[in-house]
């Protein structure tokens, strides 16, 4: 099931929701038990592969704009 982050407005604490999603919009309440709570739009970032969290680099741009023209757009 995935998790949901919401804010009360009544009491304004953010809290999250493991919930199905057809119920992903229904009233949350809060841990307080309001029930005036909108939904948040979460960030999820997926970073594998790479030591640190770090995307790989493809090294330093040269002459050709950003990509360096090794994808031969010749910017």
């Amino acid at each position: 099931m995935p998790l949901y982050e919401y804010r009360c407005r009544t009491c304004d604490q953010s809290f999250e929701l493991r919930r199905p999603m057809n119920d992903s919009n229904a009233p949350a309440p809060c841990p307080d038990g309001h029930v005036d709570s909108v939904r948040l739009l979460s960030v999820f970032a997926n970073v594998g592969g790479t030591s640190g969290g770090v995307a790989p680099s493809a090294g330093p741009a040269t002459s050709g704009g950003v990509c360096g023209s090794s994808c031969g757009c010749h910017h």
